[in-house]
C-alpha cells in the first residue's frame, strides 16, 4: 500500500468517512482530473451516477447498489471540498445543517407536537417550511426534475396542505374526463386540420391526472414506468436475436411474423 494511502479503517462508520475524506483531499491536491473539477462540471456526473443508483435499486442488485451508493457519497463530499476551498462551507457545516433541519422537521419525535399517522408527519413537514421561509409549498420541486416525477411532487406537495380528492373514485372519474378530452382532439370534421398545440395541453392534463390515481393506489409511476421500459428492451431484444437466427433482418419480416417472437418474450420469467 503506497504511503499517502489512508489505512482501510472501515470498521466503523466514522473511520470509514474520514478515509473518505482523506481520498478525496489526497485526490484533490495531487490528481490533474480531480484539480480541475468544479460543482458545473461535476453537476453532470452526479446525476449520472443517481440514475445508476436507480437503475441498481430497480434491478433489487445488493452488491451494485452499494457501488453506486459509494459513488454518490464521493460526489456529496467532493461538493463539499469545494465549498470548504472557496470558504463557503465544509463538510461539517453539511451534516449539522441537515441535522438541525431533521431535528426541527420531527417535532413529533424531539419536541411535544403528537402525530397519529404518516399523513400528519407530511402535513406538518410542508407547514414547518413555510415557517422557514418558503414563499410557496411548490418552491422546495426543482424545476430541472423530469415531468413525470415533477408530477408525483406536486401533488404530494399540495396534498400536504390539504388540496388534495377526498376519495380515489374522484381522481379516476378526472382521468376518464381528461383522456374523453384528449380524445376529443381528434374527432375533427369539415376537414379541419388537428390542433396539436391543444391535443398536447389536453395529453399533459392526462398524464397529470394518471400519476394523481397512481399517487392514491400507492404506485409510483415512475418506477412504473421504467419497469415497463426495461419490460419492452428486453422482449425487443429477444426478438432481435430471434430474427437474427432466423438469418431475417427485422425490417423485412411482417409484422405478424414478429408478433411469434414478441409473444415468446413475453412468456419469459
Amino acid at each position: 500500500m503506497p504511503a499517502n494511502t489512508p489505512p482501510p479503517n472501515s470498521v466503523t462508520p466514522d473511520g470509514a468517512f474520514l478515509r473518505l475524506l482523506k481520498v478525496l483531499d489526497t485526490l484533490r491536491t495531487q490528481c490533474p482530473w480531480d484539480k480541475k473539477q468544479t460543482m458545473e462540471t461535476l453537476r453532470h456526473l452526479t446525476i449520472e451516477e443517481t440514475y445508476e443508483l436507480s437503475d441498481a435499486i430497480l434491478d433489487g442488485d445488493m452488491q451494485e447498489i452499494k457501488k453506486e451508493l459509494g459513488d454518490v457519497m464521493m460526489h456529496l463530499v467532493f461538493y463539499a471540498r469545494i465549498g470548504d476551498e472557496q470558504n463557503q462551507f465544509n463538510i461539517t457545516d453539511v451534516l449539522n445543517g441537515v441535522c438541525d433541519k431533521l431535528i426541527s422537521r420531527h417535532p413529533h419525535i424531539y419536541g411535544d407536537v403528537e402525530v397519529e399517522n404518516e399523513e400528519q408527519v407530511k402535513q406538518n413537514w410542508e407547514k414547518l417550511k413555510l415557517k422557514e421561509g418558503n414563499k410557496s409549498v411548490l418552491a422546495g420541486v426543482p424545476t430541472s426534475l423530469p415531468a413525470l416525477v415533477k408530477a408525483g411532487r406536486i401533488q404530494e406537495k399540495a396534498r400536504g396542505v390539504g388540496f388534495d380528492w377526498d376519495e380515489k373514485q374522484q381522481v379516476w372519474e378526472k382521468v376518464e374526463e381528461e383522456l374523453q378530452e384528449f380524445k376529443n382532439e381528434f374527432n375533427i370534421t369539415d376537414g379541419k386540420e388537428i390542433d396539436i398545440e391543444k391535443a398536447e395541453g389536453e395529453f399533459g392534463d392526462l398524464l397529470f391526472s394518471l400519476v394523481n390515481y397512481a399517487r392514491f393506489v400507492d404506485i409510483n409511476p415512475e418506477n412504473a414506468l421504467e419497469k415497463t421500459n426495461k419490460k419492452f428492451i428486453k422482449r425487443f431484444q429477444y426478438l432481435e436475436e430471434k430474427a437474427k437466427e432466423s438469418g431475417k433482418a427485422l425490417q423485412d419480416m411482417t409484422l405478424a411474423e414478429m408478433d411469434i417472437y414478441w409473444n415468446e418474450a413475453k412468456k419469459l420469467p
